[in-house]
């Protein structure tokens, strides 16, 4: 299922790029190519598929990633690796028994 969502992913986050691309940030973009549609409203529509296609994609992506890192479990070698280190604390309390560091002169 992860990797279904992350394939979902990517090519949003492909499309997504290609929507920001067709875009131009001085109100001319994709939109602007269409000078004999301006007449009839044709520049308005394709201004807010364009518009709701980014919106929609990003938050595909991060509704999808937040998935994802909610289905993602600990790994179990480093589960029993902390248990391990909590062990030996517990047994030598602040490192009683444990040999003095030596200093080299």
């Amino acid at each position: 299922m992860d990797t279904l969502f992350s394939i979902i992913i990517i090519l949003a986050s492909v499309l997504l790029v290609l929507v920001v691309y067709v875009q131009n940030p001085k109100g001319g973009g994709l939109s602007s190519d269409f000078g004999a549609a301006q007449q009839i409203g044709g520049v308005q529509k394709t201004s807010d598929f364009i518009d709701k296609a980014t919106w929609t994609l990003a938050g595909t992506i991060m509704l999808l990633s937040i998935i994802i890192t909610l289905r993602t479990k600990t790994p179990e070698p480093v589960m029993q690796e902390q248990a391990q280190q909590e062990q030996n604390q517990n047994q030598n309390p602040a490192g009683k028994g444990q040999p003095a560091p030596t200093q080299n002169k």
